[in-house]
């Protein structure tokens, strides 16, 4: 029998004792070509039965068919612009989970399958199977340490990976349910938010008590929640916030500091919902892309430079851009000028040249225009079921 493996690549860097950080040693999984196709087969079949039988967590939309990052954040402002308008102060707790697809334990993995799933007999031998017999080695140089058996852990680089962790993270919705507490994931990634009104009596009691229950059963699940990398934001009207802050609660260690910002899904969320911080970002980014594809334009065919267009700026442009509907007009200003800028590059027309016959003949709708069509499609395919 032929060992599972898995190579540790290590980083031209100094590694960081932090679990979570990019620079830390990653397991990266040596699959051949054959196991792979298994793999496939084996999760779309899983995904059937989870979508036949409605076991999916409803607000997960981490590695589902029709769901994304930007499902999972879509809602969550909404919610939050409608409570404000309620005169309402509302809490974005953002959990951090510490190296969560190396730690899930197998055994529980393998009871959650069986008992929550339903998946038993030859269906579920065949799962103790692939989990088990696992190695992992670390090559520095092409020098190989000795084999180390795998006792926990979800394998990165496969197809079966991310839909086993979906499954190990089941139960964390009923928890949070329980609380009466909004919220949203992806992954391992948790959105918790809750409206309330700053003179009511024991506002955040129900958040407390859900952060307590969430720390317990990660530690049953041999999960840790990352409280240093776990944010909060607060959103709602001036004065309520000031009234919030001012009692200097406490999360579960977790402290109450209204914070500017933070990154959620790879969006930036500032604090009065405007997302400039997002857009400034992407704007940033996008020009630095141009100013190096500029550099290279006359050596590249239109061909290739629609490529590099489309994925270093396009791309940036339109991921997420639904949080941006109804946002003021100098925001959306701002990445027009990188849509126009992208279309000069690729056609190598000069700055002063009309830009809408190019965008026309790209056949690129403009930055606003790409913003309500997000917008229209996602409606449409929600009413749709798909």
């Amino acid at each position: 029998m032929h060992f599972k493996v898995a190579v540790i690549k290590p980083s031209l860097k100094k590694p960081s004792l932090d679990p979570d950080d990019p620079m830390n040693y990653r397991p990266i999984s040596n699959l051949p070509f054959l196991s792979k196709v298994l793999e496939k087969i084996v999760a779309i079949q899983v995904c059937e039965h989870l979508n036949t039988n409605a076991l999916f967590e409803e607000f997960q939309s981490g590695f589902r068919e029709y769901h994304s990052t930007e499902t999972a954040l879509v809602k969550v402002p909404n919610d939050i612009l409608m409570a404000s308008d309620k005169n309402l102060v509302s809490i974005l707790v953002l959990l951090d989970l510490s190296a969560a697809f190396d730690t899930v334990d197998h055994n529980v993995l393998l009871e959650r399958l069986e008992h929550v799933v339903g998946i038993k007999g030859t269906a579920l031998g065949w799962f103790k199977s692939y989990l088990s017999g696992r190695f992992h080695f670390v090559n520095v140089h092409d020098k190989f340490s000795s084999y180390s058996r795998v006792t926990c852990g979800v394998t990165q680089g496969s197809m079966r990976g991310p839909i086993l962790f979906t499954i190990y993270m089941l139960p964390i919705g009923k928890i949070i349910r329980q609380h009466g507490i909004n919220f949203h994931c992806y992954a391992d990634d948790t959105q918790l938010y809750l409206s309330i009104n700053p003179d009511e009596p024991n506002r955040l009691g129900r958040l407390q008590a859900c952060l307590e229950d969430i720390k317990n059963w990660m530690t049953l699940n041999f999960l840790l929640l990352n409280q240093d990398k776990t944010e909060v934001l607060i959103f709602g009207p001036e004065i309520q916030k000031r009234k919030l802050l001012s009692q200097s609660p406490d999360l579960n260690g977790i402290t109450l500091i209204s914070e500017n910002k933070a990154r959620n899904l790879g969006v930036i969320f500032d604090q009065d919902m405007s997302f400039k911080s997002q857009v400034s970002q992407v704007c940033r980014i996008s020009f630095f892309h141009l100013r190096n594809i500029a550099k290279i334009r006359s050596i590249l065919s239109r061909s290739d430079a629609e490529k590099l267009v489309h994925a270093f700026i396009t791309s940036r442009l339109d991921y997420c851009n639904s949080l941006l509907s109804g946002s003021p007009q100098n925001v959306v200003k701002s990445l027009q000028l990188v849509q126009n800028a992208a279309a000069r590059v690729l056609m190598r027309i000069k700055k002063r040249d009309h830009i809408s016959p190019v965008l026309a003949s790209l056949h690129w709708l403009p930055v606003k225009f790409r913003i309500d069509f997000k917008i229209l499609l996602l409606t449409y395919k929600a009413l749709n079921n798909q």
